[in-house]
């Protein structure tokens, strides 16, 4: 059975419209001390090594490396923004009495495959539509082949959506004590 149905109210760390402002405000990556630093004021225990914990455990995604201006800088580590939107899930869980086995065979991490899975089918479409502007069609098939890579974006939006909420389901933490 679920949290709430086990009488169990997870308290909400950042608010949905914080995590919609970060979001927006960080679109391009945020790094990992960035996510603690959002997390600390707010009371949450979390360190650059348990940030490190949860990339290893598969509960967030791997960084990609950026490099940053100025000479000899190197890179940084730049993490997906949804990494706020899951640690926030994390917290919230582990304060309704989870351990990170409990989450680990949750959702959270097959949603994080599906997240993946959304941004490499949308990058195939994206350079299917560059492709389409660099090669000459007729107006009529560039029409239909553009109308064709729209519907592709929207399928595919669905298509996460409905494997998400089936996932959702079938993957519920169960109180081994109450049966369903």
């Amino acid at each position: 059975m679920a949290l709430f149905e086990r009488g169990i109210t997870p308290v909400e760390i950042l608010q949905p419209a914080e995590i919609e402002r970060i979001e927006r405000d960080h679109a391009a990556g945020i790094s990992s001390k960035t996510i603690v630093e959002i997390f600390r004021p707010r009371g949450v225990r979390l360190s650059e090594a348990t940030f490190r914990k949860y990339v290893q455990a598969g509960l967030l995604p791997r960084c990609r490396r950026v490099g940053q201006k100025g000479k000899h800088r190197g890179s940084q580590g730049v993490y997906p923004v949804d990494a706020v939107r899951r640690i926030n899930a994390i917290k919230m869980m582990m304060a309704a009495g989870l351990t990170i086995d409990d989450i680990k065979s949750s959702f959270l991490v097959m949603k994080g495959h599906l997240d993946q899975a959304e941004r490499e089918l949308l990058n195939v479409i994206d350079g299917l539509e560059a492709q389409l502007g660099q090669r000459s069609f007729s107006d009529s098939d560039r029409r239909d082949l553009e109308r064709q890579l729209r519907l592709l974006k929207v399928r595919t939006h669905e298509l996460i959506r409905d494997i998400s909420r089936i996932g959702s389901r079938a993957t519920v933490i169960h109180s081994p004590s109450v049966p369903s």
